[in-house]
């Protein structure tokens, strides 16, 4: 039998968020929530610095004064024909 990638579960500790930069680049990364939580009290610091996480594929390190917004997904989103419109 085979698995769609669109009907896996998600690990309930990890969440993804994009990173959209002010030249238009974005970055797309899944993290842990604790992350997403740091990242967040980062950005409503003075914004001066720059902050270091690890995602599912890497260690990134981000400028917080070029960061224009950030996207967190929301837990329950699903992509695929199990999707359900609400």
């Amino acid at each position: 039998m085979a698995f769609w990638q669109s009907w896996w579960q998600m690990d309930p500790e990890r969440t993804r968020i994009e990173i959209a930069f002010d030249g238009q680049q974005v970055l797309s990364v899944l993290v842990s929530l604790a992350t997403a939580d740091e990242l967040d009290a980062a950005l409503a610091g003075d914004r001066d610095g720059s902050f270091a996480f690890d995602a599912e594929d890497g260690r990134y390190t981000v400028s917080l004064h070029r960061v224009v917004f950030v996207k967190r997904w929301a837990r329950e989103s699903r992509v695929g024909f199990g999707a359900v419109a609400g």
